[in-house]
């Protein structure tokens, strides 16, 4: 055996030695993990990089395996080339000539890999038969068997040691306050992009490597590793995260949830639930919050309809704050602006935004109302109701909210309209689906005889709630087409046919993706989040050290961000609409409203402190 020391390997240096010292020492293995590591602090990055797979793959059983099998076809090659070689002087001797043996190697050599140069050769039939054999030794070994043994046991699994390191088995040791997610589906992409813009770190556990590689190239966190594996989470260093996150079905969510429980008690585990029962089981699985969607999502639709009345409809609140929306359709506020409508003297209500078409817009002082404008307001239990003392005599026929897709979202959607004192219509294709004759219609909701029954010629809003995206899109077509001026509120299962919705004539449209995504967020405790619609957000954080001290005008972060702070909490007490020109107090938090993209402006420009999160409850 060769004693060479690790160090002694390191500073000599070379893949050369370290081999050697892999397959010649006794203790291989051993000997090479403390090699990699000293190459690893050495050189972080460095020339050796490209070689780490590869030299992973070696000090493994596999890898030493596969050296074994070419040392061996090494040495009967080399016990080949040398045969040959003496055979060649014997030959030659026998035909009267003599040659060195350094020719006998190169004509050996020369005569196996089929180069034929044609300098030496045999006269009679016995030398001649001989060049034939060495002639198709070098074929079988040079051109079939050593180019194969390299790709089979060298190169391909260099390339699959490479592709892996791209999809690690494990955290870094030092991982910690990361956010563990089990499935990359919609809710997981929208809430990556949130999380990357609070800087907060994650780990997207994919079991496949295939998919694992495919998520890595898009630029994601992935880490390989089985979900009911409990070293999965082990090595994910779940103990240490912020939070765990899965949205696969009932059955694989609780088997997560106690596989995590397993190896940590205190972590939050946050998962989606398709009907209740499942939550009770989620929730005895381990799980801090349950987030039934077809439910939330089914209020959440529900709470958009305005076809009843002019009145203000709380969308969100926030504490003592109250987030609403009111139509302005069939009202003395159509095509007078915000300005001359003076609604903060009137009823002190904050106007933060108006809706035309699906299309938000910052509220301004000259904006103009239109017919299909809903304005977004902000204010008190009190404000609210001034406004409505206001505008409720305008618009007070009763007619159905017509409901297209009888599923889970669709009941649910009926349920919260029924609780609010509304009237509704379920348009089902399928009869297994009907629960109540009198509140459903049988029938496709292409066809326009079934809408007719349904009352699309009278209902003042439709929402469309089926599971399928370009149904939703087809649908939202033909009902803005049959009724130019209806609501229409609609449902996206992907995030990419939001912009889509609208384009087809949507007033409004909201997506398990963004629903899910801020449900899942807001248990990070880094600040509150409220869906208002897709792309639309009203966030509660602590004063900004940009903004600590300065008034809202002299921060200028309306006009820097597009976001609009409405209310100003401090010991308990929440200031709505607050005055622009007093210094904000550095002990207090905001509630800001904006879009997507102003958002993270505003995050980006005005970074909330770090405040430790709350132990779960």
């Amino acid at each position: 055996m060769i004693a060479i020391t690790p160090l002694r390997i390191f500073r000599r240096s070379g893949p050369v030695f370290l081999i050697a010292a892999v397959y010649y020492n006794g203790r291989r293995r051993e000997v090479a993990r403390i090699v990699v590591e000293r190459i690893a602090i050495r050189n972080p990055g460095a020339t050796m990089k490209p070689l780490m797979p590869l030299i992973s793959h070696l000090v493994s059983r596999k890898g030493a395996r596969n050296v074994q099998i070419v040392l061996r076809l090494l040495g009967i090659f080399s016990l080949l080339v040398f045969v040959f070689s003496v055979l060649f002087h014997y030959i030659m001797t026998l035909e009267g000539r003599r040659f060195s043996w350094v020719t006998g190697l190169y004509w050996t050599l020369v005569v196996m890999s089929t180069l034929g140069f044609g300098d030496i050769t045999f006269e009679s039939d016995l030398g001649r038969f001989f060049s034939v054999v060495v002639l198709l030794s070098g074929t079988m070994f040079m051109l079939i068997l050593m180019p194969f043994t390299f790709i089979q046991f060298f190169f391909l699994p260099w390339m699959e040691a490479q592709a892996a390191a791209r999809a690690p088995r494990s955290l870094p040791a030092t991982t910690d306050g990361h956010v563990v997610l089990t499935n990359p589906g919609p809710i997981e992409i929208s809430l990556i992009r949130k999380l990357r813009q609070s800087h907060i770190p994650y780990a997207l556990i994919v079991p496949d490597l295939a998919d694992a590689l495919q998520l890595h190239d898009q630029g994601y966190q992935v880490m390989l590793g089985e979900l009911d594996d409990p070293d999965t989470y082990r090595r994910a260093r779940v103990e240490r995260a912020a939070l765990v996150a899965t949205t696969l079905g009932d059955t694989v969510n609780t088997n997560v949830a106690f596989t995590v429980r397993e190896i940590s008690e205190s972590v939050p585990i946050a998962a989606t639930a398709s009907t209740p029962a499942s939550a009770g089981i989620l929730e005895l699985a381990g799980c801090n919050r349950v987030i039934e969607l077809a439910e939330m999502l089914g209020r959440l639709m529900a709470r958009r309809v305005l076809g009843r009345d002019a009145r203000s409809h709380v969308i969100g609140e926030f504490g003592e704050l109250l987030i609403a929306e009111a139509a302005a359709g069939g009202t003395p506020l159509v095509g007078r602006t915000l300005r001359s409508l003076r609604l903060r003297d009137h009823a002190n209500v904050n106007v933060i935004g108006v809706w035309n078409r699906g299309k938000f817009e910052n509220a301004g002082p000259e904006t103009v109302v239109q017919p299909a404008t809903v304005l977004l307001l902000a204010g008190s239990r009190d404000q609210l109701d001034a406004y409505d003392g206001l505008f409720c005599i305008y618009r007070g026929a009763e007619t159905p909210v017509v409901i297209l897709g009888g599923g889970r979202v669709g009941r649910a959607v009926a349920r919260e309209l029924r609780r609010q004192g509304m009237d509704s219509r379920i348009v089902e294709q399928r009869a297994d689906k009907i629960r109540d004759p009198e509140k459903y219609v049988l029938g496709d909701a292409a066809e326009f005889a079934v809408l007719q029954r349904a009352g699309i010629e009278e209902a003042s809003s439709v929402v469309v709630t089926t599971s399928d995206d370009d149904m939703n899109v087809y649908l939202t077509i033909y009902c803005r087409r049959l009724r130019p001026d209806i609501q229409i509120i609609g449902r996206a299962t992907q995030e990419r046919n939001v912009s889509t919705l609208h384009r087809a004539g949507a007033d409004f449209v909201l997506s398990y993706a963004s629903m899910g995504a801020n449900a899942v967020f807001n248990l990070l405790h880094r600040m509150d989040t409220l869906l208002l619609a897709e792309g639309l957000n009203v966030f509660r954080i602590p004063t900004p050290a940009a903004m600590a001290g300065r008034s809202l005008a002299e921060s200028g972060a309306r006009q820097q961000t597009g976001c609009n702070v409405i209310a100003v909490a401090r010991a308990g007490v929440l200031e709505v609409n607050p005055d622009a020109a007093r210094p904000l107090p550095a002990d207090a938090e905001l509630v800001v409203v904006g879009d997507a993209e102003s958002e993270s402006r505003f995050l980006e420009r005005f970074p909330p402190p770090e405040r430790p999160s709350p132990s779960p409850s």
